[in-house]
């Protein structure tokens, strides 16, 4: 018997050319949305910067697909120490850390802020994955306690960052890390029962805090949630009893998206005026012209974006490259359904952009470097045909 080996494309030109179009639609958007910016900002041309951070982006991805991701299977430990040296010196408030809105979560960079949890949370991708695969060749046949050793791995890696991310506060990334945690957890083996105790028992946290609202609510303000975090809550619940502060958001959101009906208004013509309209709020903006289509047709690319990177995950032939795209696929996948359901009043508003679409610099740059993990991961798998002869 003899064995051939099919190298496969070099690239994925299904997911590149799948980013093309977000491209394309991100600086429609975003110059669109130029006008409803405050006068201050109206000499900034943020559909150029964003189509410059997606040719940096792009860049990412090169840089990344020459390194063997094995290669970050071995420094993976090192990546993670990093990202938490940059977060720790958030909370020490070192020279150069920015504020903005109640939040140390930047620092000052000659070319912009710059929000090292997002680089953080690619990090935690790359360490958890190792953890698991470790964990996997040391475990071939794990028995439950291995299950629950590996458990308090993740769980001891996780929370370090998690700690610190809510001291700062943020709440939104706080979410991302803990998705991100969970799609690995889902994939690594794990039972399944364990996994549903595990729910069972977030859902019960989630009651006890409820109790403690309504019960201690001086201790719960004190010591679980800010005043300003539950606002985020009371404008989700009930925006039209909190319509000119909590709810102002969500209520023109709405608005917009409603108004935007089936074909939309058309492009450049906004009527609903919306805050944060070419970041956290795009989406309203693309319902408000483009309507349920154009709304459709954006959340159907990151459908193919999500299926295609699935695709690769079953692909590969390398344990640890479907952990790390299963990891990018519970990122990107939170985040857009978070940022949707946010728009629409689903989900409470946390401030997460929409990935690929919204303006943001570092943001745009961390999910180039995520897509440049799971192309990384594309370009090494090897298809095998066997084939006998008499």
């Amino acid at each position: 018997m003899e064995q051939d080996r099919l190298s496969q494309p070099k690239l994925d030109y299904n997911l590149l050319f799948i980013l093309f179009l977000m491209a394309i639609v991100s600086a429609i958007a975003i110059h669109s949305a130029q006008p409803t910016l405050p006068e201050k900002l109206q000499n900034v041309n943020f559909a150029y910067k964003q189509l410059q951070w997606y040719a940096i982006g792009v860049v990412v991805i090169a840089l990344t697909m020459i390194i063997d991701y094995d290669r970050f299977f071995q420094i993976a430990w090192y990546l993670y120490g990093f990202g938490m040296l940059l977060l720790l010196g958030l909370e020490l408030n070192v020279p150069g850390t920015v504020t903005i809105k109640g939040a140390t979560s930047w620092y000052s960079l000659p070319g912009g802020n710059f929000q090292p949890s997002e680089l953080m949370k690619i990090f935690m991708i790359i360490v958890l994955s190792r953890i698991i695969i470790n964990h996997r060749e040391k475990y071939p046949e794990p028995t439950v306690k291995d299950d629950f050793r590996l458990l308090g791995k993740i769980a001891l890696t996780v929370l370090p960052p998690l700690i610190l991310l809510m001291k700062q506060p943020d709440l939104g990334m706080s979410m991302v890390f803990v998705a991100v945690t969970a799609s690995l957890v889902l994939v690594s083996g794990i039972r399944w029962r364990i996994i549903l105790g595990i729910v069972f028992a977030g859902l019960m946290a989630v009651a006890i805090l409820v109790f403690i609202f309504f019960r201690f609510p001086d201790f719960f303000h004190k010591y679980i949630l800010e005043e300003y975090q539950l606002n985020r809550f009371y404008g989700w619940l009930a925006p039209y009893e909190y319509s000119n502060e909590q709810g102002f958001q969500l209520i023109r959101s709405l608005l917009a998206i409603g108004s935007g009906e089936l074909y939309g208004k058309g492009f450049g013509n906004i009527q609903v005026y919306l805050p944060e309209a070419h970041t956290d709020f795009i989406f309203g903006i693309i319902a408000e012209q483009f309507g349920f289509i154009g709304a459709s047709v954006v959340i159907s690319l990151f459908f193919l974006l999500i299926y295609r990177m699935v695709h690769i995950a079953l692909e590969s032939n390398d344990l640890y490259g479907s952990y790390l795209c299963a990891g990018v696929i519970g990122m990107i996948t939170f985040q857009v359904f978070q940022n949707v359901g946010m728009t629409i009043g689903l989900l409470p508003i946390t401030g997460l952009p929409l990935p690929f679409i919204s303006y943001g610099g570092s943001s745009l740059a961390t999910y180039m470097l995520a897509i440049g993990l799971v192309l990384n991961v594309h370009s090494r798998t090897k298809k095998f045909m066997f084939s006998s002869e008499e």
